[in-house]
């Protein structure tokens, strides 16, 4: 039986139902907050990039820390405490709209505080995974993760897309609060050893956080990759700060077809994550990834020229198109990235290494989300949509001429970079 086709462990399949049922909620509560935003607030793409920047802003001011306080910790009671309180900050969206209390400075602070809890689930549940699964699984491990938030990047936004005509977007969110309770009750159920930290607890944090961003940032095998992901997520920046008002003023979409449009993308990611083994067989690693940015670049260009369609058939069609091709080059090309950069960390830098990546790349985010937002404003939204098209690629053209592009996950029992 070869590697690949051995059963997971049964306590991944545990950590994986609640990461999947919580998943298809994020995706609701995205499309409700996008639509706050953008139709009862009436803040445009400065809002809808406010918003992005607030969602990430935390991991620019936290991250670092929390990567290396997480090192020293049991992940799983981290990963059950932030999931009940994503749960109680999600309820006090729809108690402030009945109250007359919701502005947009009020939903920029829950959703704030929200990012500070995903934050710190996020580190503790990336770093979670290899004590789950064996290192020659990880890969098959992400991919299937992948794979069902593919499903929930799917059926999230379409389930979103009806409810917000039925129940409007401030009670929306509160499917969510209830996924993230189902979780919190999955991962109390995911029994695992977790091993004792290895470092002296008395190590001055500067040290450890240090630890880190020299791991990411000097070792070979992590560092091109973790510059060319910051300019791709400058591209994902810039398309999240206008892509909503894009579908529903510019191509002026319904909610129902803002939903159905957005769910494109996680029918494409469904089948970038179904393809991530093969293309992985065939290309490695390296290749991979590059191939899955050059289709978000694609993606994007073919967004783009969905409003010079004519019909409006033709320019939904068009928009589907370019939301699968970026939806399967995120569903491809993450779980390389994820098992690679895992496979070559050691666990006790495992929460560091996956927070200051995911904490540098959200940092981009609340730079760049603003100020697209606001050249949005200011100029066109074509331009912005283009910048994004751009940024895809040149992500794309920096790993193909670094030593990435050769990157492949290797057998455990071969030696690494």
């Amino acid at each position: 039986m070869s590697e690949h086709s051995e059963p997971l462990p049964r306590a991944f399949r545990w950590f994986w139902a609640g990461e999947a049922v919580s998943g298809f909620g994020g995706w609701i509560t995205l499309l409700a907050l996008q639509a706050l935003v953008v139709t009862h607030l009436q803040a445009g793409t400065t809002g809808t990039g406010l918003l992005s920047a607030a969602r990430w802003l935390p991991y620019l001011l936290f991250g670092l820390l929390l990567g290396a306080l997480i090192d020293r910790r049991a992940r799983r009671p981290v990963m059950i405490a932030t999931d009940l309180v994503r749960a109680v900050l999600l309820v006090l969206i729809p108690l402030t709209w009945w109250a007359g209390l919701l502005s947009l400075p009020v939903l920029l602070a829950i959703v704030f505080s929200f990012g500070a809890a995903t934050l710190m689930n996020d580190s503790a549940s990336q770093s979670f995974v290899p004590r789950l699964v064996p290192r020659a699984q990880l890969q098959g491990a992400h991919a299937r993760i992948d794979g069902t938030n593919a499903v929930a990047e799917t059926a999230g936004p379409a389930t979103g897309g009806a409810l917000l005509g039925l129940i409007g977007a401030p009670l929306a969110v509160l499917i969510n609060a209830g996924t993230f309770l189902f979780s919190a009750a999955m991962v109390a159920l995911t029994r695992v050893d977790e091993p004792a930290r290895a470092t002296n607890t008395h190590t001055h944090l500067r040290r450890e956080i240090g630890e880190g961003l020299r791991w990411v940032y000097r070792t070979r095998a992590l560092r091109h990759l973790a510059v060319w992901t910051h300019v791709w997520f400058a591209g994902q920046a810039a398309l999240g700060a206008v892509l909503a008002v894009y579908l529903l003023t510019t191509m002026n979409l319904s909610y129902l077809w803002f939903g159905l449009v957005t769910a494109v993308a996680g029918v494409g990611a469904l089948g970038g994550a179904m393809a991530s083994l093969p293309l992985g067989r065939r290309l490695g690693t390296g290749r991979t990834v590059i191939l899955a940015h050059s289709l978000s670049a694609a993606g994007m260009l073919t967004m783009l020229s969905a409003q010079y369609a004519g019909p409006a058939w033709a320019g939904i069609a068009l928009l589907c198109v370019g939301q699968g091709l970026h939806g399967f080059a995120m569903g491809a090309g993450n779980s390389h990235e994820m098992a690679y950069r895992q496979a070559i960390t050691p666990d006790g830098l495992q929460a560091r290494t996956n927070t200051t990546m995911r904490s540098m790349n959200r940092a981009v985010i609340v730079l760049v989300a603003p100020l697209a937002g606001a050249l949005a404003e200011w100029t066109d939204l074509n331009l912005v949509l283009g910048a994004a098209a751009v940024l895809f690629a040149v992500a794309a053209i920096g790993l193909w001429f670094s030593p990435f592009r050769a990157a492949r996950i290797r057998p455990i029992d071969e030696p690494g970079d």
